[in-house]
């Protein structure tokens, strides 16, 4: 019998934590959930962050080692950082025009603009607190916090990525700078770590659907509790709010990437989205890029045919600044708010809005609900109060999984353009 694909597994697994959480929220089943299911969801998240270091060390040091000339590296990063903030820009623009259009925010009641406040002013302030002291650190600091004094320390977490990126690329650098006979037990190592790597995800991606399982009923225990019916009044007072994120995510994966896909590459479409599915739909259940980039990379190399040198440098890369689904939220949140408390943004702050979003997307971590601290930069760069942010925290986890769907599409329609422009694309024969 012919095993079912990786991504209908999911889809499954997605499916049916779903109708469980409905099932379970409407029958007050939240404990059960919480202390049964909840637990299967939170191995297989830490089972992929734990790889999710070594991976990138060992796979873009490698992916810059074989690169074995400076130029080359140089012309790589530099398509790759100009597409990534390219493509932000648009999603910025396209969430703006979104929320202009539909003006979700003059379609709150009051009574429920007044129950939100209430319910998440708590949670606003602390976010608000996170913020401030992002805020507060010099112009220069996202570049000192990139440089770690202490590998070890940096690689002990995932938030701290960009630091693992670092030193990866200057690792890559001094192998290419030295003798091959020098350089190649080195390499032989890092090589021999990223086939142990990429072994380990084909072992955790047997536990997926389980996993997106226990976390699609976990998020829903989260949100609902145990009554159903609070959801679908929140959902009905923020309908308008979460249709202009949605369609301008839709519009930027549809218009944005495919457009990019159909002028600058030979890669079907179809061949594309049914490869990155798997990637897509871990990403929807686990809210976080950097959770879901081990899978992003094995579906890029063995689905879409991106040669390893270029996945291994644009996709750690990707999965650490390009956060396209964040800055469209950003900007769409940002009017919203303003538009809630009765506050017209001309031109000049929502060109505004555009700049500090894409800036604030590149410091973004890539773990669920990190985009909302950085919203809060860009409600005080414009002069919106942030306590503002407490209107769409009751949201805001079920559009962290949407955004984050198109921030994975995103790295690696960006994986398939460096690679084709640099002739280290390889269409599968079944496409």
């Amino acid at each position: 019998m012919k095993k079912l694909a990786l991504h209908w597994q999911i889809i499954i697994g997605l499916a049916l934590g779903l109708v469980y959480g409905i099932v379970a929220a409407s029958n007050g089943w939240g404990s059960f959930t919480s202390d049964w299911i909840a637990p299967f969801g939170t191995i297989f998240m830490s089972l992929l962050k734990l790889i999710a270091v070594p991976l990138v060390l060992s796979s873009l040091i490698t992916g810059v080692a074989s690169l074995s000339d400076l130029k080359k590296l140089s012309r790589i990063g530099g398509k790759t950082i100009a597409i990534y903030v390219g493509t932000t820009a648009v999603a910025v623009t396209i969430g703006l025009i979104s929320v202009n259009m539909l003006e979700p925010g003059d379609k709150v009641p009051d009574q429920m603009k007044e129950k939100l406040q209430e319910t998440y002013e708590a949670d606003a302030s602390s976010r608000a607190g996170s913020a401030q002291k992002i805020k507060d650190r010099g112009p220069l600091q996202p570049i000192v916090d990139m440089v770690p004094s202490n590998f070890f320390s940096s690689a002990s977490s995932n938030r701290n990525m960009l630091q693992v990126v670092f030193v990866a690329i200057f690792v890559g650098i001094g192998l290419i700078q030295i003798p091959k006979e020098k350089a190649k037990p080195v390499l032989d190592f890092f090589e021999g770590l990223n086939d142990v790597v990429i072994k380990l995800v084909d072992f955790i991606m047997l536990m997926a659907p389980v996993g997106v399982f226990a976390l699609i009923a976990q998020t829903i225990n989260k949100v609902a509790g145990n009554d159903i019916a609070q959801v679908l009044e929140l959902l009905g007072a923020l309908g308008y709010y979460m249709i202009a994120v949605i369609l301008g995510l839709i519009i930027h994966a549809g218009f944005t990437y495919t457009g990019l896909l159909k002028l600058l590459t030979k890669m079907p479409l179809k061949t594309f989205y049914k490869g990155i599915a798997p990637a897509q739909l871990l990403a929807f259940s686990t809210s976080s890029s950097g959770a879901t980039l081990p899978v992003t990379m094995e579906c890029c190399e063995e689905e879409l045919g991106v040669s390893e040198e270029v996945s291994s440098f644009v996709l750690p890369l990707g999965a650490t600044i390009n956060m396209d689904g964040t800055a469209l939220y950003q900007a769409v949140a940002a009017v919203f708010i303003a538009q809630t408390l009765g506050m017209d943004l001309g031109i000049g702050a929502q060109l505004t809005i555009i700049l500090t979003a894409v800036l604030a997307s590149i410091g973004t971590a890539a773990v669920p609900g990190a985009g909302i601290i950085m919203l809060v930069i860009i409600l005080e760069a414009v002069g919106v109060p942030t306590e503002g942010i407490a209107l769409i925290l009751g949201v805001d986890r079920i559009l962290d999984m949407m955004r984050t769907t198109i921030n994975v599409t995103g790295d690696a329609s960006v994986a398939v353009i460096v690679a084709d422009s640099e002739g280290q694309l390889t269409i599968p024969n079944n496409s």
